[in-house]
């Protein structure tokens, strides 16, 4: 069985936190898809372009379906998430994929879009330090370390943590499957 992984995203998308695991996903023989926001290619807020490997076209969320895919990453990037988590097609997106019970890995601001799904009550759950408040606002008990597991959630709350977060979000994958 072929591995399959989604990128979820939008315009001004924090560059390091969508390139690295989209390397990293290729690396480990994932089929990787790219879906967009404004359904087509976008500039990372620090002018990448998103995808960076022109191989990977864009799917608009309308065109995709939870059962294609065993993977989800969520990168940050407040700028893009800001009007990603307006779109409740995404949303419903991560909602649907969580009661699937498959690996989500979310880094940064890309914790709206999982209080917005509604996933995260009673969870350890990460995201950028000035969102702790939102995250436990909405029922989830902050943690800042490299990588926060918790069922099929991984979470970190900054790019410096690349490595372990994505270490653990594949080890996790790996062990299920």
């Amino acid at each position: 069985m072929k591995k399959k992984a989604v990128i979820l995203s939008g315009n001004l998308v924090q560059d390091h936190e969508f390139i690295y695991p989209f390397y990293r996903l290729l690396e480990e023989g994932f089929d990787v898809d790219v879906c967009l926001n404004e359904g087509k290619p976008v500039k990372g807020i620090l002018g990448t372009d998103i995808p960076p490997n022109k191989n990977h076209p864009v799917k608009n969320i309308n065109s995709i379906k939870t059962s294609d895919y065993d993977f989800l990453v969520i990168p940050g990037g407040v700028k893009a998430l800001e009007k990603v988590r307006q779109n409740r097609n995404i949303i419903d997106f991560i909602s649907k994929f969580h009661e699937e019970k498959k690996v989500i890995a979310c880094i940064c601001s890309g914790a709206q879009l999982l209080i917005s799904a509604k996933v995260v009550k009673n969870k350890k759950i990460s995201g950028y330090y000035s969102m702790k408040d939102d995250i436990e606002n909405a029922g989830a008990i902050y943690t800042d370390l490299p990588a926060v597991i918790d069922g099929k959630i991984v979470t970190t709350a900054h790019y410096k943590d690349l490595g372990p977060w994505m270490k653990a979000a594949l080890e996790l994958y790996s062990k299920e499957k």
